[in-house]
């Protein structure tokens, strides 16, 4: 039973990775001075600033249902890594890595705020990311987008230089209204269901 104002979606994920760092094809540097911090460490609360600000509006609740002891333990772990980034003052967006204990490492999460999307920035966030993760060993990085997320994550991962290693469908409840200010998120996806 459908709860009212919510819509069942079917929903393709994508999963990608790169393999070595001459297959990065980097993102051209931002037209504004962009200035990106390792936030080790960060308290829960900064972190879901961070985590809302970027996926609010693509439905992003993994982490909101933690609570904040799973969270603190989460990203005390020294294998996290969280990057902001911040342009005149304002957070831009940010990254999150996690290192795998067979050299892999794997995004998290990625995005911009809202405020930021369309300026050019996602490409060379990304590239940030990449070689962030290549510091840290990783001999392939992976992550993974969907159709809830922006449209432009996808094009932009494999400008980059991630390639498509699979594919699969899930069904996700989501509300028919993203909320104040917020688009409908129905357009976006595959099929109702």
């Amino acid at each position: 039973m459908q709860k009212e104002g919510w819509t069942r979606v079917s929903v393709r994920r994508t999963h990608l990775e790169l393999r070595r760092p001459q297959d990065l094809r980097p993102g051209r540097p931002p037209s504004e001075p962009i200035e990106t911090v390792l936030r080790r460490p960060i308290s829960p609360v900064e972190y879901l600033k961070l985590y809302s600000l970027v996926g609010e509006l693509w439905l992003w609740r993994d982490r909101l249902v933690w609570t904040h002891e799973e969270l603190e333990r989460y990203l005390s772990s020294p294998d996290v890594y969280v990057w902001s980034a911040h342009a005149g003052g304002d957070t831009a967006g940010y990254f999150e890595l996690r290192q795998h204990s067979d050299q892999w490492v794997e995004v998290m999460y990625f995005g911009l705020a809202p405020s930021f999307i369309g300026r050019g920035l996602g490409g060379w966030l990304l590239t940030r990311a990449a070689h962030e993760a290549f510091a840290l060993g990783a001999t392939r990085i992976a992550l993974n987008t969907c159709t809830l997320d922006a449209p432009q994550a996808l094009p932009n991962y494999l400008a980059r230089g991630f390639t498509i290693v699979s594919e699969d469908q899930y069904l996700l409840d989501v509300p028919e209204r993203g909320g104040p200010g917020l688009p409908s998120v129905v357009p976006k996806v595959l099929s109702r269901s």
